[in-house]
């Protein structure tokens, strides 16, 4: 699938696989600004990129596992959601959930873009939905 990417900034980085487009299902966001994050503060990175998503299509800003377990620095908004029609910047916003501040620099990998097809959908209204074995048991109504 192609589509369509602008850098906005010299210092952005194109999105890509680190692994190889068969083995990965996101590609690296990298910052284009540098800033430090207290524990509990959470900041918005610009990314320098813009993104032109076909209709049916979006993206997915997630966050990176290895500032999650090494730093406790992960996206706030997981999962952050680009819209197919959205031409402006992605920007991430991080929270520091760790212990110790968190430095960013420049080009820094921060988070991770999944494109994902959907549906859209049509409500329907009715009197009464169909039965199932759950029923309406929702949170923690299983147990431990």
């Amino acid at each position: 699938m192609e589509i369509e990417i602008k850098k906005l900034d010299p210092a952005a980085v194109i999105p890509s696989y680190q692994h190889g487009s068969n083995e990965d299902a996101g590609m690296d966001l990298c910052s284009i600004e540098a800033g430090t994050i207290k524990p509990g503060e959470y900041k918005l990175f610009k990314t320098g990129l813009a993104i032109g998503l076909p209709d049916g299509y979006m993206g997915k800003v997630c966050p990176r596992s290895g500032l999650a377990l090494d730093h406790g620095v992960t996206v706030l908004n997981a999962e952050g959601t680009i819209d197919p029609a959205y031409r402006g910047e992605i920007g991430i916003v991080l929270i520091n959930q760790g212990a110790k501040p968190y430095q960013i620099e420049t080009g820094d990998r921060i988070a991770q873009l999944i494109i994902e097809e959907y549906k859209k959908v049509t409500w329907k209204i009715v009197q009464q939905l169909d039965t199932t074995t759950r029923g309406s048991g929702g949170f923690g109504h299983t147990g431990k």
